[in-house]
Formats: C-alpha cells, structure tokens, sequence
C-alpha cells in the first residue's frame, strides 16, 4: 500500500510540475494569444489532475491531512470557476447556470468548514489554526465574489475577465505554494502566505489596468 501512494505522490508531483511550469508561461505570453490559451489549458487540466490526486492521498492511511485536503477542492475549484470565467465572454449567457452556482456554493461550503475548524483551533491554540481561518477567508470571499458576479456581469463589461484572471492566478499561486512548502521543506506561516499575498497584489494591479477607462486592457 505504502510503494502505491509514494508512485502517487511522484504523479501527483510531476502534474503538479507542469501546472507550475505552463501556469508561469501563460503569464509571461501575450493575454489572449493562442499559445496562451494553450499553455492555459494543459495548465487547467494539469492543476486539475494534481489537486484531485492530493486530495486522494491525503485520505489515505498514514497520510491524513484534512487542510491539504481542502487545499486541493479550492485548487480545483479556482480553475474550474476560472474557466467557467470565460463562458460569460460573449455576453450570450443571460445567467449563471447550475454549474457555476454549484462550483462556487462548494466552495462557500468549504471555506466555511476551514473558517470554523480554524476558529476552533484557535480557541484551542492547535497548530496551523491560524492557515485554516486565512485561506478559509480567502476562499469564502472569492466565492462569494463569484455570486455578485453572476449578478452584475452583464452590467460590466470586464467582469468575466477580472473573475478569470483572479482564480486562474489564485490556482497559480496554489502551485507555487506547494512549491515553495515541498521543495524547502519549510512549514512557516509566511512561506504558506507569502505567495498569495504577493499573487493578490498582482492580481489587483491586473484588476485596476482592466478597469482603467482610458488603459489598455488585458485580453483573456
């Protein structure tokens, strides 16, 4: 059982490997042109792949690991609700449908349940308390953010794209995370927030150049 999950852990590594690789170059490739599609794409379902195996391990005997566990639903809810970003593009898409909703309401559900284990831990000073609370937060307000976009996206014009850019790079931050965790062996809490703070920072600045009236803005 044991040699199992390590073959595991190394698939779940390498798919985690190239999600990090094509999530950097479609940041670095021209919004919008076909190569970054494509490097978004094998991306997603890279992401995809590598969260769905975490979550899998971290189930599995000797490997128990409830927060990796959630960390790995709001991996592949980012890229999902990111892609599903896309399907308000063309502005035929009158509202959001089941799928969206479900996505996103999972998500709420999970942020929830990091926030209350985390408010508990807390009370309790266990360790990793505090990580539970802040991506729980985080979580709960990219959902939630999800709602009002299925409310007002018709309203604005670059909804889908800022809600594309924010959970696209949010799944990237995810990577680099894991990254920076596996590859220091470091388990501080700045190395497990850093990353999205610094991600948040240029997700905003994204976020600003898409709303700036007279600016050029990005091309999803």
């Amino acid at each position: 059982m044991e040699q199992a999950i390590t073959i595991l852990i190394y698939i779940h590594a390498f798919f985690g490997g190239v999600g990090l690789l094509t999530g950097i170059g479609s940041i670095i490739v021209k919004k919008g042109s076909s190569l970054h599609k494509k490097l978004g794409r094998v991306f997603s379902y890279a992401m995809i792949t590598s969260s769905s195996m975490a979550m899998f391990i971290s189930q599995m005997p000797n490997h128990k690991n409830l927060f990796l566990f959630l960390i790995g639903l709001f991996t592949i809810y980012m890229v999902l609700a990111g892609n599903r970003a896309l399907t308000f593009k063309d502005r035929t898409k009158k509202k959001a449908d089941f799928r969206d909703k479900s996505i996103s309401g999972l998500m709420l559900a999970a942020s929830v349940v990091m926030i209350v284990i985390g408010s508990i831990g807390v009370f309790q000073q266990l360790d990793g308390a505090v990580l539970y609370i802040f991506f729980g937060g985080f979580g709960a307000f990219l959902s939630l953010s999800d709602f009002w976009m299925f409310r007002t996206f018709s309203k604005k014009k670059n909804a889908w794209l800022i809600s594309h850019l924010g959970r696209m790079n949010g799944a990237l931050i995810a990577s680099i995370t894991a990254f920076l965790v596996v590859g220091t062996g470091i388990q501080s809490l700045i190395v497990w927030i850093a990353p999205t703070v610094l991600g948040t920072l240029y997700t905003t600045y994204w976020n600003i150049t898409i709303r700036r009236p007279k600016g050029k803005s990005a091309q999803a």
